[in-house]
């Protein structure tokens, strides 16, 4: 299928049936755990995005401690790299936006989409921690097509204190789940010999203030 024409609606199915074939954990909360989850040529058009990878000596365990190097699937963003506006698009389609909400349980109608392509380098670490409050949903996609990868993965936690394991890292795998607050999650400090790539998608409430950050900023999504 060429890529381009991915940004079709009727080629969205993809999503669908990703979400059919995905693989459902119940501990320590419900999760779904994604294997060759992007078309493949999607998957590896998005890797090789050209982006500048940001050297971060210390995230302190957050994301935002890097802000000023933070790179979003934007309007501008997907005006310059086609690829990430049908990504995009995918989940701004209100039947796929249904069928997620469904799916999941997320009460997604009237959330904002948000996409961020992460590259994270050796000394990236984050802290145990959950995305409640604004956050709606939460997806990654891990894009890193290197064999150490695999242990690169989201790590899972019963609590701040009780690891219980890690999803895997490997190239087009990823992971679900619904923001709350016992979704404990993080990335424990290990060396990361490369880049560790990903795209993580949320969808966020109206009161989101980094407008910046979204894919579609002035059109919420409609659960068609």
């Amino acid at each position: 299928m060429p890529l381009l024409d991915l940004a079709k609606p009727t080629t969205h199915t993809w999503l669908p049936d990703l979400l059919g074939r995905a693989e459902v954990q119940n501990v320590p909360y419900r999760h779904w755990l994604l294997k060759d989850a992007l078309p493949p040529a999607m998957a590896k058009a998005l890797a090789n995005l050209p982006v500048p990878v940001a050297h971060v000596d210390d995230t302190k365990g957050r994301r935002e401690t890097n802000n000023s190097t933070r790179v979003f699937f934007s309007t501008a963003f997907r005006r310059e790299f086609p690829v990430s506006d049908a990504f995009a698009a995918a989940f701004q389609d209100p039947a796929n936006v249904a069928m997620l909400a469904r799916t999941t349980g997320a009460p997604l109608a009237g959330g904002y989409l948000r996409i961020e392509f992460c590259q994270d380098t050796d000394g990236f670490w984050l802290e145990p921690h959950t995305d409640i409050g604004a956050k709606l949903y939460t997806m990654l996609f891990y894009l890193s097509d290197v064999p150490q990868a695999e242990g690169w993965g989201t790590d899972v936690y019963q609590s701040p204190d009780k690891h219980l394991g890690a999803a895997s890292g490997a190239f087009n795998n990823g992971l679900i789940f619904v923001p709350g607050a016992d979704t404990w999650h993080g990335f424990r400090r290990r060396p990361i010999d490369g880049v560790r790539k990903s795209i993580i998608v949320n969808y966020v409430k109206d009161e989101w203030r980094a407008r910046h950050e979204l894919a579609y900023p002035d059109a919420p999504v409609t659960c068609g």
